[in-house]
């Protein structure tokens, strides 16, 4: 990996906002240096267009993070801790990490502007498919990351969904997913085919995560739970569920459209999670 951009965008933000500027400024010199690699090899769009696109994420998924947690008031341990696994799982630097925490805590600030952060990542590239996918998860992940979402939160997930331009069925479809994986985390699954929330053109969700009766925590309820299908799925439906998350998490698409190193570390994991849910499944049904 490149070290110019790091250094170049550390030198003017230092001197233009002192050590805090020149973390921002080391973050952004980062996605340069990603991105002209990442052009080199695959060529497309413009450096300056995948740099802006891999800054963009990588700053606005922490601290739209950071708004969702502090929209109701205040910012739970869970909600802090949901933070730090995703900096784990794109396996941050320590400089990173403090740049992730800095975003954060700005998207907690009552300024922080959640419309023109949500635009620029769309008009950076954000678009549809994986990338969309993996940044819609975080922030629902993150929205569940302590209790259900409060009415402050669907407030802010509902604007994220418009913004964004996410059909209400898709976004409901995402969120069953990640409603679903909490349940079997915390040990609680209903009983019947789980539905999950039904969300409404005007972004109106019904359904409880804590609803239900408590489920083993075994690997293959949380196989399915990763598959978001019921463990009364038809073979058919379990197979058309990996299918369909192995095409809207593979890395090979991403890379092709230039997403930041982070974003591939998170879909390489949800691709190898996702593959290890349909073989403990398979097993268990030929069993």
């Amino acid at each position: 990996m490149g070290w110019w951009g790091k250094g170049l965008g550390g030198a003017l933000g230092l001197a233009l906002g002192g050590p805090v500027g020149a973390l921002v400024g080391i973050v952004v010199g980062h996605g340069l240096d990603r991105g002209a690699a990442r052009a080199a090899l695959f060529g497309g769009a413009a450096v300056k267009d995948r740099a802006l696109l891999q800054e963009r994420f990588f700053e606005t998924t922490f601290a739209v993070m950071g708004h969702l947690a502090k929209a109701d008031g205040r910012v739970s341990q869970p909600e802090i801790a949901f933070a730090e696994s995703v900096m784990g799982r794109m396996d941050l630097s320590p400089a990173l990490r403090r740049a992730a925490i800095l975003f954060f805590n700005q998207g907690k600030s009552p300024r922080f502007d959640l419309q023109s952060s949500l635009l620029e990542l769309r008009q950076a590239g954000l678009g549809q498919g994986p990338l969309r996918q993996i940044f819609l998860e975080v922030q629902l992940g993150a929205a569940y990351a302590d209790t259900d979402p409060a009415p402050a939160q669907r407030e802010v997930l509902e604007r994220i969904r418009r913004v964004l331009d996410v059909p209400a069925a898709s976004f409901g479809r995402i969120e069953r997913l990640i409603l679903l994986q909490m349940r079997v985390q915390n040990g609680t699954w209903t009983s019947g085919r789980a539905q999950g929330p039904r969300w409404s053109d005007h972004g109106q969700a019904a359904g409880s995560r804590t609803s239900g009766t408590p489920a083993p925590r075994d690997s293959l309820a949380g196989a399915y739970a990763t598959l978001g299908v019921d463990p009364g799925a038809s073979e058919a439906e379990v197979k058309r569920a990996y299918r369909r998350l192995m095409n809207r998490h593979h890395p090979d698409k991403l890379i092709s459209r230039g997403a930041p190193e982070e974003a591939l570390k998170l879909a390489s994991q949800r691709t190898q999670e996702i593959r290890r849910a349909y073989e403990t499944i398979t097993r268990a049904r030929a069993a």
